[in-house]
């Protein structure tokens, strides 16, 4: 059934403007000025409305973990969990795992997504292949370089299914590098000792996105920038950052935001949503809620707790941007990110029906998701 969304204030990723928006059967089909008199209308009474977050590393919902337990079930508690928080469009995330278990996580995420068309849109392999040295909360048990015949194996079971996979690429071969290159799947340089100038030959083989900007990789340094800088300096690369204040100091996202712009984006990183998980341990990793982070018994940050609704108020208050530029940092530029800027992110003919609406001030965010499930 057709229905008319009107009397919005519309951010289109594009632009802003007052525009009707058509939909029909979970899609957008129309953005136009006239609205219709034989179609029921939905009337937002002036509330802004946008494309709903896209989130593209999130490890668990209100209860589960995805590396524990790569099942459907866990897929489900994550999609779920994440429409609380205004996330419409997720990619569960598996950290540095066995061979098997990443296997079973890629035909969990095939099965699910055969039997719903929601907003899962894939997996982010985190790992295993990591620079050891920058491990950070992964287990030292499974970080290791890659061998061809894995890689192959990862690749071919992981096709369509993995979209973003985040490797340390000084641990590669060039041979294995162009391999997954060449797999379509979208490479994210992180957990990495690369230095400023090792980062920008990978940047220049085709690496355009780091895994958490700060975060488990080399500082910048006024002799040495690092991976850090080259990101920075870098106009072709993305930068998400896991704004919770803790994993990411606001005044570093600012400078980070002034120099990156439209390649800044928002991730959550959540170990689990809505801070309901207060402790959690599983094989050698381990992570308890410490004055609102997960931390694990090392005392390092153990994966984040925030959703990407907080991020992007934080991003409003602390970063000194627009409710339009916040609400870009978690949709068009999520998108982009991961090249799939033509279907998601964006009040666009032909996008998902999964929106946000949200007041002046982004105090209150709220889902509208008119994707069938």
């Amino acid at each position: 059934m057709k229905q008319a969304i009107v009397n919005g204030i519309v951010h289109t990723g594009e632009e802003i403007n007052n525009d009707v928006i058509i939909i029909e059967n979970g899609i957008i089909i129309s953005v136009q000025k006239e609205i219709p008199n034989t179609i029921p209308l939905i009337d937002l009474k002036g509330e802004h409305i946008s494309a709903g977050f896209i989130d593209i590393q999130i490890n668990g919902g209100e209860q589960l973990y995805f590396s524990q337990t790569p099942t459907e079930e866990t897929i489900q508690d994550i999609y779920e969990t994440s429409l609380k928080y205004g996330t419409t469009h997720v990619l569960p995330c598996l950290i540095s795992s066995s061979k098997e278990t990443i296997l079973q996580g890629i035909e969990a995420i095939r099965n699910y997504k055969a039997k719903y068309n929601n907003g899962v849109l894939g997996m982010h392999l985190e790992g295993p292949f990591l620079n050891p040295l920058k491990r950070g909360a992964h287990s030292i048990n499974q970080v290791r370089k890659p061998t061809n015949s894995e890689l192959e194996e990862i690749i071919r079971h992981g096709k369509e299914v993995i979209k973003v996979i985040t490797i340390a690429p000084e641990c590669f071969t060039d041979e294995q590098l162009d391999m997954l290159l060449e797999s379509g799947i979208v490479i994210s340089a992180g957990h990495s000792t690369m230095n400023y100038k090792e980062a920008q030959y990978y940047f220049s083989k085709g690496i355009k996105l780091v895994t958490h900007l700060f975060n488990a990789m080399t500082q910048f340094g006024h002799r040495e920038p690092g991976l850090v800088g080259a990101t920075l300096e870098n106009e072709s690369v993305y930068a998400p950052v896991i704004l919770d204040g803790a994993h990411c100091d606001y005044a570093a996202a600012r400078l980070a935001h002034k120099l990156k712009k439209d390649k800044f984006f928002l991730i959550s990183d959540a170990a689990f949503l809505g801070r309901k998980v207060s402790s959690f341990k599983w094989e050698n990793f381990d992570a308890h809620l410490d004055n609102g982070f997960y931390r694990n018994e090392e005392g390092n940050l153990a994966g984040a707790s925030i959703s990407m609704k907080e991020a992007v108020q934080n991003a409003f208050n602390h970063l000194n941007v627009s409710a339009d530029e916040a609400i870009k940092m978690a949709t068009c530029r999520v998108a982009a990110a991961i090249t799939m800027e033509h279907q998601l992110g964006k009040i666009k003919p032909g996008f998902p029906a999964s929106f946000v609406t949200f007041n002046d001030n982004l105090s209150r965010i709220e889902t509208v998701n008119y994707n069938p499930i």
